[in-house]
């Protein structure tokens, strides 16, 4: 797979890899994590559209600017990768803040999208979103990234699949490690401060809300809400997964996925 950069107006880099044919389709990852993140569902979309999978800001081979950064900045990186690369309409599928900057960027180029997939991800920050992140920020920033593998991989993955799958942990647990501070903080920063809520109801193109049963991140609660705001939204709680789904129960993500894309034509 090559992995090639684009430079951005602000003159950050990032990283993207291109696989597959037919319409485009992007891959949006979540915080302390890179585009191998998606190899689970890689050779499923790669047979029925052209995969566009990144690194966002300050994550795997993309640059790290110095923090804090906003939502509206990684969508800013986004549109950038697109106009470099001539997207003009895009299937989107965003786990945690790959949602995030998914429901950030239709909310500004709704025409940008011909559907769009939010998986374990939120639209309205906790009461305590400040704090929480605010010690993660200073945590990452006085002990560095290594010292996050353990609390992050036990928020993402049931003790279970942790026991049962030491490769794949293994791999994620080196992708947390290896994030930059810098885009971690960043990142961080970004995601506490998702207020989308009340403007999900603007999205008019198709929709399928994933959440994993055991997710804590992002609570299922929160994914009904969602799909509260957006009536025609298809929604689907993953059992026996927590806030990595589509690592952790690939199948049924994956299954959700083919239903959802040929139910509106789509694959």
């Amino acid at each position: 797979m090559p992995i090639e950069k684009v430079v951005t107006r602000h003159g950050n880099e990032i990283a993207y890899a291109i696989e597959g044919e037919g319409p485009w389709l992007t891959l949006s990852h979540s915080l302390a994590s890179n585009m191998s993140a998606w190899d689970p569902q890689l050779s499923l979309l790669t047979s029925h559209f052209k995969v566009l999978r990144f690194d966002t800001r300050g994550h795997g081979l993309s640059s790290a600017p110095t923090d804090p950064y906003n939502l509206e900045d990684l969508a800013l990186d986004v549109c950038d990768l697109f106009t470099s690369l001539g997207i003009e309409k895009t299937h989107w599928i965003g786990l945690s803040m790959g949602g995030m900057i998914g429901q950030t960027l239709i909310l500004q180029y709704p025409d940008l999208f011909h559907s769009l997939v939010l998986a374990d991800t939120t639209s309205k920050r906790p009461e305590n979103a400040k704090q929480m992140w605010g010690d993660r920020i200073a945590k990452a920033k006085a002990e560095g990234m290594t010292e996050m593998v353990d609390s992050t991989l036990s928020r993402w993955f049931s003790d279970d699949f942790r026991k049962s799958n030491p490769e794949t942990i293994r791999k994620i647990a080196e992708g947390i490690a290896s994030t930059s501070v810098n885009g971690f903080s960043g990142c961080c920063q970004a995601i506490s401060e998702i207020n989308t809520f009340e403007r999900l109801k603007e999205i008019q193109c198709p929709v399928l809300i994933l959440v994993g049963e055991h997710d804590h991140g992002a609570p299922p609660e929160m994914s009904h809400a969602m799909k509260q705001q957006m009536p025609k939204a298809v929604f689907s709680e993953i059992p026996n997964a927590g806030h990595i789904s589509n690592v952790e129960q690939p199948i049924v993500f994956n299954q959700n996925l083919v239903d959802f894309y040929k139910s509106n034509g789509f694959m």
